[in-house]
Order: structure tokens, then sequence, then C-alpha cells
């Protein structure tokens, strides 16, 4: 199924969780549901799904539903069912070692100091799969990291935070419709302020 690709969003579900930092893979699964029409109902692999066309290729818009640090359970039941290639699954997650507002898109790499990702990886043992990545900063110096990722963004860093969500959702296009590499040259680059 080579033409598939499935785009996953990570975040914790619930209304306790809306609005917060570690929820901005959520947010741009949503983004892309609105834009392209998706509707992301379906319950099925621990995850919210969704299926449409974006930039006409099909595709499955995901949103795990384990709680972020259980998030390879989830996904690695995706990837198994639809039997769709590593290059094709696109993970998107918030990264505390971006300043906000940032994106990274990349083709593979480790997990960093994310534990969605680290559950993830340890489910699916490959590190080869496209992600982009959302710049949320990192905490004031006496914050517990756990409570920041878990923090609602301010007014302000919320305009922001649209913004990248915005460009992340842009990226994912790129990536279906053009490929891993157009998608990082276009989004990878510092914009001149």
């Amino acid at each position: 199924m080579d033409n598939l690709f499935v785009v996953i969003g990570l975040g914790n579900p619930g209304n306790k969780y809306f609005n917060t930092r570690h929820n901005v893979g959520f947010d741009t699964i949503d983004f892309l549901a609105e834009k392209y029409g998706i509707k992301v109902s379906k319950v099925k692999h621990k995850a919210l799904l969704g299926d449409g066309e974006i930039e006409g290729r099909k595709v499955i818009l995901v949103k795990p539903q384990t709680y972020m640090n259980l998030s390879g359970e989830s996904v690695s039941e995706v990837i198994d069912w639809y039997k769709v290639p590593l290059e094709n699954v696109i993970l998107i997650y918030d990264d505390v070692d971006l300043p906000a507002g940032k994106i990274r898109v990349r083709s593979k790499g480790s997990s960093g100091t994310h534990n969605g990702m680290r559950s993830i990886l340890y489910h699916i043992q490959s590190e080869d799969f496209p992600r982009i990545r959302i710049g949320i900063g990192r905490p004031p110096v006496d914050w517990d990291l756990a409570d920041y990722v878990l923090g609602k963004f301010s007014l302000e860093d919320r305009k922001i935070i649209n913004e990248s969500v915005k460009a992340a959702a842009e990226a994912v296009a790129a990536i279906v419709g053009s490929g891993i590499e157009t998608a990082m040259n276009r989004y990878n680059k510092d914009k001149a302020q």
C-alpha cells in the first residue's frame, strides 16, 4: 500500500489536556482534518482515526488515545494493520529542545527526551520514519518538565503555536505530495526575521 500515508499526531486524550504543550500533535491532526474535510472519529487500534485525501493521496489521520507515554501501543497496531511502509508514516509531536514556534522535519532519528517517541521506537523497533517536531521551548529553570509539557499555553504563546501547527500541516502536505526531501528543504530553513 505504497500510496497510503498514515499521519499520526501525538497527545493526551480528554478535555483536561486540551491546549497543553504536549498536545500540539493532536492540534495538527485537528487542523488537517478541518482543512481537508476528514472526520477523525473512528475508534480503532486504541486511537481515533479518519481517512481521506491530501494532495491526491490516500491518508489515515490518527490520534492515539493511550496517553502519551504508551503511544507506541497504538502506533504499532495502526502500522501493522495498514501494512504501510515506515517512510509513509509521519509522526507529529512537541519538542522542548526547539524554540517555541520552530518546526523541524526529519526523515528519521532518535526519540530525544520525548517519552511518547521512546514508546513508539520501542514498539516498532525502528527510527526510520518521517517526523515533524513542533518547538514548545524549554521550561523555566525551576519548573518540572512534566508540569511544563502538561501546562496550557498562554494567549501569546498560543498565537505562535497556531502558526507552527499550520506550518506542520503544510509540511505534512509537502511530504505526502512531493516527498520528505522537499519538505525538509522548505520547512527546516530558519526564516530571516
